[in-house]
């Protein structure tokens, strides 16, 4: 399998190559450069594999959710790629790939929490658990909302991840209840991730046809207002 994955959600922009049983990647935080480093590192995954696009089976994205500007941009490449090369798209939630980041310490019953710091008092989170094959279980759905908000599913121990934790990490300690196992707040989704949850989706048929593959925003408003920033308005 050749499958080349892309992922821009937060601020590290990365790529990633499955070709056959290897594994490439490059990722860099990369904060508004996304559309400028995207594509370069992409070829040169390619090009270090020895590997033209049309040799590839697949094109994955990281859907979301995250900033606006870095989903669409992944999701728009991923389409435009698929599109001109004939390729189906498999789509996977950045939240999914940021739970990877996770160390794995082989007990598979801990939870983890995946957070992403979506600005404006709010969190991006899900709760996962490992599967014991190297993909994950959802132990809840995709939401966005303030920290002090967040309801989380019983679990015996917790693994935090994601800029939601630099943010709000004495909140969301409150809300696990205990001090988690594990928290590591500058963590982001990885294309590699994307590419190994992607790969396991592409065998079991669940790609699909560009045009199909969509961002996922789990909202609607990109910036406070003024008058919701307590400033005074013109």
């Amino acid at each position: 399998m050749n499958l080349l994955a892309i992922e821009t959600a937060t601020e590290a922009c990365s790529v990633a190559l499955i070709h056959g049983d290897e594994v490439i990647a490059r990722s860099e935080l990369a904060p508004r450069r996304h559309a400028e480093r995207v594509l370069p590192m992409a070829d040169e995954l390619l090009a270090e594999a020895g590997l033209a696009r049309q040799a590839l089976d697949a094109i994955a994205v990281g859907r979301g959710p995250g900033a606006f500007t870095g989903v669409r941009l992944a999701v728009s490449l991923a389409q435009g790629m698929a599109l001109a090369l004939d390729l189906p798209v498999v789509t996977i939630s950045s939240l999914a790939a940021l739970a990877l980041e996770a160390p794995d310490d082989g007990d598979d019953d801990a939870a983890i929490l995946a957070v992403i710091d979506a600005r404006m008092g709010e969190i991006y989170a899900a709760s996962y658990r490992r599967d014991g094959t190297g993909g994950l279980v959802a132990l809840d759905d995709e939401r966005v909302c303030s920290a002090d908000a967040l309801r989380l599913p019983e679990a015996a121990a917790w693994q935090v991840v994601g800029s939601g934790w630099a943010t709000y990490g004495t909140v969301l300690r409150e809300r696990l209840g205990r001090e988690p196992r594990h928290a590591d707040g500058a963590r982001y989704p990885q294309a590699m991730h994307v590419a190994e949850l992607a790969a396991r989706e592409f065998r079991a048929g669940h790609a699909h046809a560009p045009e199909l593959a969509l961002p996922v925003y789990l909202r609607d408003k990109v910036a406070l207002t003024l008058a919701e920033q307590g400033k005074p308005v013109p």
